[in-house]
């Protein structure tokens, strides 16, 4: 069972896909405009236990586990990685919230949710009103402006892209070492309460999720870095207003320029640090409802 928020309804929905029927694992809530949540790795949708309540005063909220995360399908991945490329990732959460009868809607993502949620921006303008993407910069920036700093800090994006089965099968012998090392050394492991600890730890510990979330970091180094440089040959930005927030005491603060490299890539860029760490939705909702509502207002 996955971390369930008060008022909302767990659902979920099939979606047709290029690896066949795809069902993504959802949590709806609230009325009013229609907002998308996006979570991280190694993370499920229970990242919004805070959030999601609260802006459902306001909006329905939809919170929804990515393709191989949590409750939805982990379909193993191709050779060429595309199975979890950000695009057939962001094509299922397209797909989902069309499904719902929202054409249109505010977008929300964290980490790896952040990187599907620029690639639905990019992929189907049309759907997105308003952006908010935390604690990232450009996956393609990211990897092009590596240094011995980042690297070292994120060192978990060289392993997770190693060969198959290298990184599931290590992770596999230890799974609660490697999630207590991978996510304390962000923030410390007390801002996790003890049912999102135990549904991150079930899926860290599940040889299928573990699977798809190597596969997600593989496809961030290969075929998504071929769809971003395609876009950037093509000058092609995006044009919906765009919030990037990022922790002041994370890596990204240290090693990148967000607002600059979301410049890059979009045409109307806001944001700022703010005092935490990289896990921005369970460290300091109160802050990130605030900011959410004053932008998709």
């Amino acid at each position: 069972m996955t971390v369930s928020f008060p008022g909302f309804e767990q659902k979920i929905a099939s979606i047709p896909s290029e690896d066949g029927e795809i069902d993504i694992a959802y949590q709806i809530g609230g009325s009013g405009p229609p907002v998308l949540l996006l979570h991280g790795f190694p993370q499920t949708k229970a990242i919004w236990h805070q959030v999601a309540p609260a802006l459902a005063q306001d909006y329905t909220v939809i919170t929804a586990d990515l393709r191989g995360y949590g409750q939805s399908s982990k379909p193993h991945g191709k050779h060429d990685h595309s199975t979890y490329s950000k695009r057939s990732m962001a094509t299922d959460q397209h797909a989902l919230m069309k499904s719902l009868g929202f054409d249109q809607f505010f977008l929300l993502g964290h980490d790896r949710g952040g990187r599907v949620s620029h690639r639905l921006a990019s992929d189907f303008p049309e759907s997105v009103l308003r952006l908010m993407v935390l604690d990232i910069s450009p996956t393609l920036t990211m990897y092009e402006n590596t240094t011995m700093e980042f690297a070292r800090g994120y060192w978990h994006w060289f392993f997770l892209i190693q060969p198959e089965p290298i990184p599931e099968t290590m992770i596999g012998a230890n799974p609660e070492f490697w999630l207590q090392n991978h996510m304390g050394r962000h923030a410390g492991t007390g801002i996790f309460s003890a049912d999102r600890w135990a549904e991150y730890l079930a899926g860290a510990s599940n040889p299928e999720i573990m699977h798809a979330m190597c596969e997600d970091y593989r496809a961030a180094a290969t075929i998504d870095l071929e769809h971003d440089r395609a876009d950037r040959q093509l000058e092609k930005k995006l044009e919906m207003p765009l919030r990037v927030l990022w922790g002041e005491h994370g890596l990204v603060n240290r090693c990148f320029d967000p607002i600059e490299d979301w410049k890059q890539v979009a045409n109307q860029v806001s944001g700022k640090s703010v005092p935490c760490g990289h896990y921005i939705p369970e460290e300091l909702p109160d802050k990130l409802i605030e900011e959410a509502r004053a932008f998709f207002k």
